[in-house]
């Protein structure tokens, strides 16, 4: 059955586009941040991720529109982005003031955790290029109107930025409906971003005004929940137990309240320790839930980006296929691939995910 109604690939120069801030991720490896010594670089952000999952693992055209202060920073997250492949024109640059007292680039330390000890991210992100983009400085109809795109994907990271930046979020929505682009959204809740700009009574504002025109809305239990005020029935504080019911009881209550939604889907994540998750995802259409293949006892390398790499493996599975059960089944593979890696962005291929869709383990390729 089909589930959307999507734009061809020959009437687009691109297949998706992410609006989002990107980061320079500095990690310590095994270590603690507040013991490194030595960092290792990478890019990474909520909705870049996605673009770049798309067109390096994919092999789809995707491009990002974000900011950056044009110093040589900037130009080093604009490298790791062109080695990934993802489109760099729409980026916007700002001239910087050689100290950072307007504006500068934001640094992500992000410790990966093992066992016991749970992942650490400290963000340096205030007065960014992209948190400090406003309204009309993007001309979005000559990017989905004349240059056209398949698939628009932004979030609640982003939206979370500023005072401006819904703004701009609704805005490119707008133009992106307006020329019958599909339209996702991450919830990806930050209570370290919401806390300072009204906290979960602001984030609600924002992500319920901007739910109105989103196709396709992701997200888990937290997100839900603070975002959007849907309470998931039988899913304690830690985690620790996944109640698949409460989550298809909160799905239907979201899609009565916002019958624009398409798609809704979930991951589903089980924390036993840092390195030992359980994991899968559930999948909303047109009023059927998919589950995908269930993995317990995942292990894991770096969790950091999983959900991203589940968003863009479940975009994938709806432009190339239109189906939700192969969608939320590559979502899902992808996203654990994806957490077998260090850093933000995933490392996997094509040939990986479709090899664990369809079942294959971990033996050795050669």
């Amino acid at each position: 059955m089909t589930v959307l109604t999507i734009k061809p690939a020959q009437a687009c120069r691109y297949d998706q586009i992410s609006l989002g801030e990107i980061m320079l991720r500095l990690d310590p490896g095994e270590g603690r941040i507040h013991t490194a010594r030595q960092f290792r670089a990478w890019e990474g952000g909520g909705e870049y991720n996605v673009a770049r999952g798309l067109r390096r693992c994919f092999g789809l055209r995707s491009a990002v529109v974000t900011a950056f202060a044009d110093n040589p920073v900037g130009r080093l997250i604009e490298d790791f982005i062109l080695q990934g492949g993802v489109d760099t024109s729409l980026i916007r640059w700002v001239p910087y003031d050689g100290i950072g007292r307007s504006v500068r680039n934001g640094l992500n330390f992000t410790e990966r955790g093992f066992g016991i000890r749970g992942a650490v991210g400290v963000s340096d992100r205030g007065l960014t290029a992209a948190s400090q983009l406003k309204k009309s400085e993007i001309d979005w109809e000559t990017i989905f109107s004349t240059l056209g795109a398949r698939w628009f994907h932004t979030g609640g990271i982003f939206a979370a930025l500023s005072e401006t930046t819904p703004d701009v979020v609704e805005e490119a929505m707008i133009a992106a409906k307006k020329a019958g682009t599909m339209i996702s959204y991450d919830l990806n809740y930050r209570p370290s971003l919401w806390k300072n700009i009204g906290g979960k009574e602001k984030a609600q504002e924002v992500n319920k005004r901007l739910a109105s025109y989103v196709d396709v809305m992701i997200g888990n239990e937290e997100d839900f929940t603070a975002c959007l005020g849907f309470e998931v029935e039988g899913v304690d504080d830690t985690l620790s137990e996944l109640n698949i019911g409460g989550f298809k009881k909160m799905i239907e209550r979201a899609v009565k309240t916002y019958p624009n939604f398409k798609v809704v889907a979930t991951t589903l994540r089980t924390v036993k320790t840092a390195t030992i998750n359980d994991w899968g995802a559930i999948c909303w259409a047109n009023g059927t839930v998919y589950e995908a293949t269930y993995r317990e006892n995942l292990e894991i390398l770096d969790r950091v980006g999983g959900g991203d790499s589940f968003a863009s493996g479940l975009i994938y599975g709806l432009l190339t296929y239109n189906d939700a059960q192969k969608a939320v089944e590559y979502g899902a593979a992808h996203g654990a691939l994806a957490m077998t890696t260090p850093g933000d962005t995933s490392m996997s291929t094509l040939k990986e995910v479709e090899k664990l869709v369809a079942g294959g383990g971990a033996r050795v390729d050669r």
